[in-house]
Order: C-alpha cells, then sequence, then structure tokens
C-alpha cells in the first residue's frame, strides 16, 4: 500500500494558533464550496457580457468542475512534494489570483481559461483542510474539528445562489468572483501564521497513473456534464467520452494492482471498511445535496413564479438547520455511537424527500422551508459521523491521500446526481406532456385548467392551455425525482450498521474515533 509521503504535524498545542488555523482553513473551505454553486445564477447575465452563446456559457461550470475533478486525486502526491503548508499557500493564493482573473474577463476563451485554473488550484484545498484539521486535534475531538470543516463543505454550496443573486442583482455578476478577494487574503494570512511545516519526503511521481486518471475522470465528469444537452448516447461525442471514462479508470485498476507502492491514488484505502462504507455514503450524500439545489431554484422559479432573491431567502434556512444539527452532533459524538445520528439523518432526509413529492404545482412556501429546514438537520447529522468514523481506522499518515479520495466521491457523486435528475426530468416533461394531452380531450379537463373567460379553442386559449399542460408536467416530473432520491437514502440506511468503531471505549468527552483498533 503506498502511503502519502507526509509526516504528520505535531498536536498545536497553542490554542490561539489552533483557532487561528481552524477559522483559516474554513475560509479557505468555504471559499471553494462557494465557487461551486454561486455562479450558476450569473450565467444568464455572463451570457450577454461575454457575447457567449447558451453552450459557451456552460463551460464557465463545466471547466472549473473537470479541472477540480482531474487535480483533486493528485493531492495526497502534491502534500508529499511540497508539504502540506506550502501545497496550501499555493493553493489558496492561486484560487485567489484566478478568482480576480474571472472577475475581470472580457470574453467567454479568457473566462473558461480563468475557471479552469480555479479548479487547479481549488482541488487542493478541501482535502488538505480536512487533514490538516484532523492533525490539529486530539483523536477524541475529532468529531467536533469535523463539524467546523462541515459547515463550509456543506453550507458554501447552500449559500451559493442566494448569494450570487444578491451580488448579481444588486451590483454584477464579477463580484459573484470578486468576493472571494478578502476571503482568500484573509485565509492566506492566517494559514501562514498558523500552519507548521511538514517533512518532505521524495516520492516519484507515477505517470502513468496520473495520465489514466486524468482521462477517465475527466472523461468521466464531461459525459455527466454534458450528456442531458447533447441527447446523452445519441452524441457521438458522449459515445466517445463514456469510452475513455471506462477504459481509462478500468486501466487505472490494473495498473495499481501491479504498482500498489507506487501507485498515484491508492485504492487499498478502500479495503478498510470503515473508510468503504464511509465513501458510499458520502457518494449518496453528494447526489442528496446537489440534486436537490439544483431542482428547487427552478422548481420555484418556473412554477411558482418567484424572483431569485426570494428563491434565495427560501433556501437559506436549509443552511441554517445543516449548521446547528453539526455544532449538535460534534458534541455529541464520543459519547453515542456514531451510527445513530447517521440514521438519525438518513431518516429526516427521507422524511424530508417524502414531504417534497407531496408539492404539486403550488406548494406552500411553509412546507418548502420547513422541510429544507429538516432536510439540511439531515444532512448535517449525517455529514460529521462519515467524516469522522471514516478516518477513525486509517493511520495518520494515509489521511491526505484519503481526504482527496473522500473528496473526489462525493464530487463524483454530485455530479452523477444532478446529471440523473434533470435528465428524469426533461423526459418526465416530455412524456408527461404528451400523456396529459392525450387526456384532456376526453375528459374535458380544459374547463378546469383555463379561467372560466378563455376560449380553449382560440390562438391565445391554446398557448395558455399548452403552458398550464407544461406545468403539471414539470411537477410530475420534479416529484418523480424527489421519490428517486428518498428510495436511494433509504435502500442506503443499512450500509451505516456495517461501520465500527463508532463510540471510545472510555473518557467522558472522547469523540468516538479512538476504536482504531477494532478495524
Amino acid at each position: 500500500m503506498s502511503t502519502t509521503a507526509v509526516s504528520p504535524a505535531p498536536a498545536h498545542d497553542d490554542t490561539g494558533k489552533r483557532t487561528l488555523l481552524v477559522g483559516s482553513v474554513m475560509l479557505a473551505t468555504l471559499m471553494q464550496a462557494l465557487d461551486t454553486t454561486i455562479a450558476n445564477v450569473a450565467l444568464p447575465d455572463m451570457q450577454g457580457s461575454l457575447s457567449a452563446t447558451q453552450d459557451q456559457v456552460s463551460w464557465v461550470l463545466t471547466s472549473y468542475i473537470v479541472a477540480a475533478a482531474i487535480l483533486t486525486p493528485v493531492t495526497g502526491w502534491l502534500a508529499g512534494r511540497l508539504g502540506r503548508r506550502r501545497l496550501l499557500i499555493i493553493a489558496v493564493s492561486g484560487f485567489t489570483v484566478a478568482s480576480l482573473l474571472c472577475g475581470i474577463a472580457s470574453g467567454i476563451g479568457e473566462m473558461v481559461m480563468f475557471r479552469i485554473l480555479q479548479g487547479v488550484f481549488g482541488a487542493s484545498l478541501v482535502p488538505i483542510s480536512q487533514s490538516l484539521l484532523l492533525d490539529a486535534f486530539p483523536k477524541e475531538k475529532h468529531g467536533a474539528a469535523m463539524a467546523m470543516w462541515g459547515m463550509g463543505i456543506m453550507v458554501g454550496p447552500i449559500l451559493g445562489p442566494p448569494l450570487g443573486g444578491f451580488l448579481t442583482q444588486n451590483y454584477s455578476w464579477h463580484w459573484v468572483f470578486l468576493i472571494n478577494l478578502p476571503i482568500g487574503i484573509l485565509a492566506l494570512v492566517g494559514i501562514m501564521a498558523s500552519v507548521k511545516k511538514d517533512v518532505v519526503q521524495e516520492r516519484k511521481l507515477d505517470g502513468i497513473g496520473l495520465g489514466l486518471l486524468a482521462l477517465g475522470i475527466g472523461a468521466l465528469q464531461l459525459f455527466l456534464d454534458r450528456g442531458q444537452s447533447e441527447d446523452w448516447f445519441g452524441s457521438v461525442e458522449i459515445q466517445i467520452e463514456a469510452a475513455l471514462a471506462f477504459l481509462a479508470l478500468y486501466m487505472y485498476g490494473l495498473w495499481w494492482w501491479r504498482k500498489r507502492d507506487h501507485a498515484l491514488l491508492d485504492l487499498g484505502l478502500l479495503k478498510n471498511a470503515n473508510f468503504a462504507v464511509g465513501c458510499a455514503l458520502i457518494f449518496v450524500v453528494g447526489i442528496v445535496l446537489f440534486a436537490t439545489l439544483a431542482l428547487l431554484p427552478p422548481y420555484l422559479s418556473t412554477l411558482m413564479n418567484y424572483p431569485v432573491l426570494t428563491i434565495g431567502l427560501v433556501l437559506a434556512p436549509r443552511g441554517v438547520g445543516t449548521m446547528f444539527s453539526m455544532m449538535v452532533v460534534g458534541r455529541l459524538l464520543g459519547r453515542i455511537d456514531a451510527r445513530w445520528p447517521i440514521l438519525v439523518g438518513m431518516a429526516l432526509m427521507v422524511f424530508s424527500l417524502h414531504g417534497m413529492t407531496q408539492f404539486g404545482p403550488n406548494a406552500s412556501m411553509h412546507s418548502i422551508v420547513w422541510l429544507g429546514v429538516v432536510q439540511g438537520m439531515g444532512l448535517g447529522l449525517v455529514f460529521v459521523p462519515i467524516s469522522t468514523v471514516a478516518y477513525a481506522t486509517l493511520e495518520p499518515h494515509q489521511r491526505t491521500e484519503a481526504a482527496g479520495l473522500f473528496s473526489l466521491v462525493r464530487n463524483i457523486g454530485s455530479s452523477v446526481g444532478i446529471s440523473v435528475v434533470m435528465t428524469m426530468l426533461s423526459r418526465a416533461m416530455q412524456v408527461n406532456h404528451a400523456e396529459i394531452g392525450s387526456r384532456i380531450p376526453a375528459f374535458g379537463a380544459e374547463t378546469t385548467l383555463l379561467p372560466a373567460a378563455m376560449d380553449p379553442s382560440t390562438a391565445t386559449g391554446l398557448a395558455m392551455l399548452n403552458a398550464e399542460v407544461n406545468r403539471q408536467a414539470a411537477a410530475i416530473g420534479y416529484l418523480n425525482d424527489f421519490k428517486l432520491m428518498m428510495l436511494l437514502t433509504l435502500v442506503s440506511m443499512p450500509l451505516v450498521l456495517l461501520m465500527r468503531g463508532g463510540k471510545a471505549p472510555s473518557g467522558g468527552n472522547n469523540a468516538g474515533a479512538d476504536a482504531a483498533a477494532a478495524h
């Protein structure tokens, strides 16, 4: 089994420095997490300002996601060669400068290039931050550390759309990127003052492994991101991307089997039961979190006719629920078996998604906010224990590489979730429109779908009738997506029982990760 060539940082005895470290890495994590969703609502404004087509402006999102996905598995090797402190400084500095360049870009080509740079530098921020926090705190406080770290990971994507909408509407789309400047500078100063140097050891670069992973992950992300717009396997581009993804990742598996001691990304980490189950569960969390965030804004916009700022205000309480549950569960870990909050959190997710299947085309704002808070609480209860127990039976020197793989799995889960639900929504709208339309004449439904004074035989009446059928068809599609995510979460719950080491054997405040010997 290959190992990350970084000696774990000594425990930070200085409480002030540790507090500064926590604040700094949380800022860096929040900055990266925000940028996964903050630019989404600004795309229409960017399209006009940059003189881009809709397909071209979509690369503003795609380029960032693909670049980050390709570079995430390299984090362990880079940390070994450069040291985590130096790598984190480079990553934060590069991300901040790339954000400035995105904010002043004058053409779509420049924007895509600078977004690629953002993805390249941002790829290391999440796994390095997680690894540093695990080493900065004693094992009995890992639950609390993961709760603080998780707030940036989970709350960032939730706050991205409302913050992006506010900045775009009140200032301009440029501030969607320029807002990273003060955050990045503060994070950089704090990191330089609080993070200690690592003992760097040489580790040879696995060039073949890097090439196979870059090709496989890049092709997979393009396949998932562009599949819906290109009609999936009806497109030669998607066929090529799917074939490249499968072949490259399969060949990397064979390559790792032959070069286990020197491979770039150690797949042997998945032999650890806790870590493997943790990756499976975080894959589901990635699907539910990002797929729901992808569905709710267009649902509220197209069916409920909410303006952008109202959508942001309606979705923001989800983040409040997540932060609250993370703070609570961070204190509970070690006093209770970590599997209980995971199961309770997944049950809350199932409950909220079941409630969303009852929305229809005219859901009340109260129910949307309430179920969003419940789902946010569930996600928080799940994320922190998974992020703690998944590393409980790993050696300290494996944490950086494991964090990279953990982040990669979560990102792929989010991409899979968004692709699946948006594809299902699009196809359901077409099928449901045809089904509803074929039944209108038989039941005389046009009299209930249109205002009483509107004649359905006129051009205006037909247009209004078609719009209402579209609305009803879309509502059914959204509800089917919520039901799919509910069932996925439900069938994943038994996996929690396979996890071990959920509670410390002794000590009142122990955080439950001390059962490493159980493995």
